[in-house]
């Protein structure tokens, strides 16, 4: 079965409009000197809220521009309307600063109505005011179709050790009882990721209290990205996640 809808992964660090700050709006409102990952921050939703891709110059490297102007390109296909909110957030043990960006949103594909909230952590190098480098440190999203969507909780873990076996859970928040439930996962590879490629989700009968499977850590530092589908009675459930595998916490 192929997933509806894109996932949001990889379409981060897209524009709009630039917001220009005067020396006035530099200060926050503490009377404090608003930093250059936070005025960037603040340039950064004003432009993804705007709609336009016309200031990717405005905000990052001349290397950068093109591909994340494909990626927002790609996104906006499926989700013309939705709303982002970007803030700082704690710098990397090394000391890079970072940024967690949220968007929430809806659209429709094959006659059904989805509703999207998803979220991201990135590491950033700002140069001049403009972004030159970029990595990925967490991602999930949620994409639930239906009048009512049906409540689930993703229960897979942020940070795993090399080699380890956890779990990957989609659990229904009330669970189904004997409603005819179908799912599956995949892992994503990175290639599948850069070219925003929708997976083929084998689908398999599930309990009605949602998809429950035990995966395998590789054995090398790295991540994972994990693709799930809930296909139930009142419509469909799919969600990705980004686990970071490391060798110790």
């Amino acid at each position: 079965m192929v997933w509806p809808v894109r996932r949001f992964l990889g379409v981060t660090l897209v524009s709009a409009m630039a917001l220009v700050l005067s020396p006035v709006q530099a200060l926050g409102q503490s009377g404090r000197e608003v930093s250059d990952v936070e005025r960037f921050s603040d340039r950064l939703q004003m432009a993804l809220n705007s709609g336009s891709s016309s200031a990717f110059d405005t905000l990052a490297s001349v290397e950068l521009q093109p591909v994340l102007a494909q990626r927002l390109e790609r996104f906006r296909q499926d989700f013309p309307e939705v709303t982002w909110q970007v803030e700082p957030a704690a710098p990397t043990p090394d000391g890079r600063p970072t940024l967690s960006l949220r968007v929430r949103g809806a659209a429709e594909s094959e006659g059904l109505s989805y509703s999207l909230e998803a979220s991201e952590q990135i590491a950033i190098r700002l140069e001049g005011g403009e972004l030159v480098e970029q990595e990925l440190l967490a991602q999930q999203s949620l994409l639930r179709s239906g009048e009512r969507p049906l409540a689930v909780d993703v229960a897979i873990p942020d940070v795993v050790l090399t080699g380890s076996r956890y779990d990957v859970d989609l659990i229904v928040e009330k669970p189904l009882g004997q409603a005819l439930v179908a799912g599956g996962l995949v892992d994503l590879s990175d290639e599948q990721l850069s070219a925003q490629i929708r997976p083929n989700l084998p689908l398999a009968p599930q309990g009605g209290g949602g998809l429950f499977k035990s995966v395998q850590a590789p054995q090398q530092p790295g991540s994972q990205t994990w693709a799930l589908m809930l296909v139930h009675p009142d419509g469909v459930v799919t969600a990705t996640k980004r686990v970071r595998v490391v060798s110790s916490y």
